[in-house]
């Protein structure tokens, strides 16, 4: 697992020269210790944990000029050339918020944050992710930080050139940064069969119409008071079915799906699909309703794109595989570190980003490889009716690296000189900030 860490790390070497030197090595600490450690993976913590300088992981981390769109790129270029992987994915696109102590990081503002469920002060980031469900993989593709338009104010111009924020940004809405990753992927040649959002995307008739026109299939999920036809509508008052409507028609054909395996057995769901005019992006279009009656009582719903002779089968798989979008945030946040980036400038988002979706690609590489070298097992057949084990979890791969890996073990005479230098610093902070005539922390 060692060695497979060190290969898939010079892999990406180049990415990490600069015109005047070559920082790779800084990213290959940063990497390990986002696999290894389990909590506070700050650039201080993993300056510990890697025996590297804490003032040099935050120079590479938050100014040193390597370009994190070019480890995107290559990820992105690796999935596509994969065997196994070049056909049959999906993409998922949705966002993510991390809850801000203060408005000084770059983005940070009082915004809806989905894992608090209210307006908080946050920092808000839009993420593609990939996955293939055939071999149980996924990882982060692509992602952008949102900023509000409250920072393009002219009074934000000089916090905006404190924090880094490249002159040629310019505001931007979530809908439009979803879009600009999705058309970048297409254009890196990454094959993929549906895009699937959530309802805030999904909504949005000019997206659907972006993507339908730009030979994209979707499957958009939509809220409950989305309205609908039964023929081309002239104007969109013309839109007078609801969806709760559809769903309760006697002539709706609801059937059980089989959906995917879970740990408890096959999750099968009830699920109907009906052909409705729409008005997305200014005229009528006709869309698929993949309508499906959750385990918890609830009907969700999604208008896809797809011809009209996809099946059923095909439409509830793909209204299933947002699932995999929560997988894959739960995974970059709580096993690879995502956010515990406890740093103010654009750049060090950036960097943070491409360094976490290369751990997320490095752990996705070791489980399909796992899974394309396990052969069929006859004995599990006996056993346990299935002939080959469960897939990799993330954890099973971060324990395997930190047996072969282990985290440095402190002698008495270190952890001192860390607590004393940690003292040091937060002396140093706490003067600096009242010289400032600002409040200390509380």
């Amino acid at each position: 697992m060692g060695q497979r860490l060190e290969r898939f790390w010079k892999r990406f070497v180049p990415c990490f020269r600069t015109n005047t030197r070559d920082t790779s090595a800084y990213a290959l600490h940063y990497l390990s210790a986002q696999l290894r450690l389990e909590r506070e993976r700050n650039f201080t913590h993993i300056a510990q944990a890697t025996a590297m300088s804490s003032q040099n992981i935050h120079h590479f981390m938050t100014n040193s000029p390597w370009d994190a769109r070019t480890v995107l790129w290559q990820v992105q270029f690796e999935i596509a050339r994969t065997p196994g992987l070049e056909k049959g994915g999906v993409l998922l696109l949705d966002e993510s918020a991390s809850e801000k102590a203060s408005a000084k990081t770059v983005g940070a503002g009082r915004q809806y944050n989905g894992r608090l469920g209210k307006v908080e002060m946050s920092q808000v980031g839009t993420f593609l992710a990939f996955a293939h469900l055939h071999y149980n993989v996924w990882t982060w593709l692509d992602g952008e930080l949102f900023l509000p338009e409250a920072w393009f104010a002219l009074d934000k111009a000089q916090e905006r050139q404190r924090l880094g924020v490249p002159q040629e940004r310019t505001f931007a809405t979530k809908l439009e940064l979803g879009w600009q990753m999705i058309a970048r992927v297409r254009e890196n040649g990454l094959d993929f069969e549906v895009v699937a959002c959530d309802a805030l995307y999904g909504q949005a008739d000019w997206l659907r119409a972006k993507m339908h026109l730009a030979g994209v299939v979707y499957m958009a999920d939509v809220p409950v008071d989305t309205q609908v036809a039964p023929v081309p509508p002239e104007r969109p008052a013309d839109l007078i079915w609801t969806l709760e409507d559809i769903a309760a028609a006697k002539t709706t054909a609801w059937q059980s799906v089989r959906v995917r395996p879970t740990e408890r057995g096959m999750l099968c769901d009830p699920f109907a699909c009906v052909r409705v005019f729409t008005w997305r992006d200014g005229q009528a279009s006709v869309e698929w309703l993949v309508m499906r009656k959750e385990t918890d009582g609830t009907t969700s719903y999604a208008l896809c794109n797809a011809p009209e002779d996809t099946s059923v089968e095909q439409l509830a798989y793909w209204k299933c595989v947002r699932y995999f979008v929560e997988r894959a945030h739960q995974e970059a946040k709580s096993e690879i570190g995502w956010d515990e980036l406890r740093a103010q400038k654009y750049r060090a988002w950036e960097h943070h980003l491409a360094l976490t979706i290369l751990a997320s690609w490095f752990v996705a590489q070791t489980k399909l490889s796992f899974v394309l070298h396990s052969p069929a097992d006859p004995t599990l057949k006996d056993q346990l009716q299935i002939d080959r084990l469960a897939s990799l979890s993330i954890a099973n791969v971060r324990t395997l690296l930190r047996a072969v890996l282990p985290l440095p073990q402190l002698t008495p005479e270190e952890a001192t000189r860390q607590v004393v230098r940690h003292l040091f610093n937060r002396t140093q902070s706490r003067k600096s900030r009242l010289n400032k005539g600002q409040s200390p922390p509380t």
